[in-house]
């Protein structure tokens, strides 16, 4: 006689959601995933995936198509509103060191070939409330920034914060010449940024402090006036892309950590677990590191609060380094607003060895997935 797949139900069908559903179905878990929204948020937004990320994804037997519908990043760096470089990246450096080069892909694309891996039957949206499932042996919250599930568990911790930066990103309506696969210009109190994509379009990103709330009836306007005088890459994005595939989000991390991201038969995991601000690119391949490891820590059988342990064990501590990391990188850049501030910075930027920015992106991309085990 067979036994019986353990069951697990996965709240959140965003990218860290999808992942876990996967690496535990590759295990040999029956799942199934619970997204509330009819039409999966920031489906128009791109991602850069670091080598970490794209070694989860290589775990979850999705590598190889995650990097034949990405554009690698080889070339690019940091620059002043004026354009000139404060720090160059080297692409190829990096793949040496790690042997994958950092890669942009729109988000949508990268949703869709997780979904494309499991089973049609196990992801379910538009599904209303979601409720745990009383039979299934696992829970997975992948609920992201304001987790209920989260809340649920933990209702004496504070919860998301606002950063005090707020973010207008989209993806160009048609191919944009750049100079580079990936850059920003740091600016006082903003970031403009972009990454390329395989068809020669671009995402952009405008980083600005201010306070949470503010929208504008035409984003597009405004940022034209806000960065009319720096280079004119810049310009030409802008003008590259539809004021409808605008968005605009007020960014919110857990500024306090977690006392555990499982409890009983619960884990949580992405911005449910580890919300962190965006200024090192290392919120969704977290998330993807969190999937691995949940799945694999599963796939021997035993006791799952036992696996929930190790778990936590494993990347709370990670997790949480990166947050405060990520933290700390994004008071360097767009936060500063005092002239000697933003000069001091950027006379170091200049100053600092060649080697340094490899050295910084290496510290939170340098990760080893666990083999998952087939069934």
């Amino acid at each position: 006689m067979g036994t019986t797949a353990r069951r697990a139900l996965v709240i959140g069908g965003g990218i860290g959601g999808l992942a876990a559903a996967l690496g535990l179905h590759r295990t040999g878990w029956e799942v199934r995933v619970l997204e509330r929204a009819p039409v999966l948020e920031d489906a128009g937004a791109g991602i850069s995936l670091a080598a970490n990320g794209i070694r989860a994804l290589d775990a979850l037997g999705v590598g190889t198509a995650v990097r034949a519908a990405a554009h690698p990043q080889y070339t690019g760096g940091t620059r002043t509103p004026d354009g000139r470089w404060l720090s160059r990246m080297d692409g190829r450096a990096l793949e040496r060191a790690l042997g994958t080069p950092m890669a942009g892909i729109p988000r949508a694309t990268l949703h869709r070939l997780l979904r494309e891996a499991l089973p049609a039957h196990c992801l379910r949206t538009g599904s209303g409330t979601l409720a745990t499932d009383p039979d299934a042996d696992l829970v997975v919250a992948a609920d992201g920034l304001r987790s209920a599930i989260r809340t649920g568990l933990f209702p004496d911790h504070p919860g998301p914060v606002y950063s005090g930066s707020t973010v207008l990103r989209a993806i160009t309506a048609e191919p944009v010449r750049t100079d580079e696969d990936f850059a920003l210009t740091w600016g006082p109190g903003a970031e403009f940024g972009h990454i390329g994509f395989a068809d020669g379009r671009a995402e952009w990103h405008a980083v600005l402090k201010a306070p949470a709330g503010i929208r504008h009836p035409d984003p597009l306007r405004v940022l034209g006036r806000r960065f009319a005088n720096w280079h004119p890459q810049v310009g030409r994005l802008l003008a590259a892309t539809r004021p409808e595939d605008v968005l605009h989000h007020d960014v919110h991390e857990l500024v306090t950590p977690l006392p555990a991201y499982a409890v009983g038969r619960v884990a949580l995991l992405g911005d449910a677990a580890h919300a962190m601000t965006p200024n090192l690119g290392q919120g969704a391949c977290q998330a993807l590191e969190d999937a691995v490891v949940l799945a694999a820590e599963l796939a021997g059988g035993g006791p799952v609060a036992a696996a929930l342990s190790r778990y936590d064990a494993v990347r709370r501590p990670r997790t949480q380094a990166v947050a405060r990391a990520a933290r700390r990188a994004g008071r360097m850049g767009h936060a500063l607003t005092h002239p000697l501030a933003v000069s001091a910075r950027d006379t170091a930027l200049r100053l600092a060895p060649s080697g340094a920015t490899v050295r910084a992106i290496l510290r939170p991309a340098t990760w080893t997935p666990p083999a998952l085990p087939l069934p």
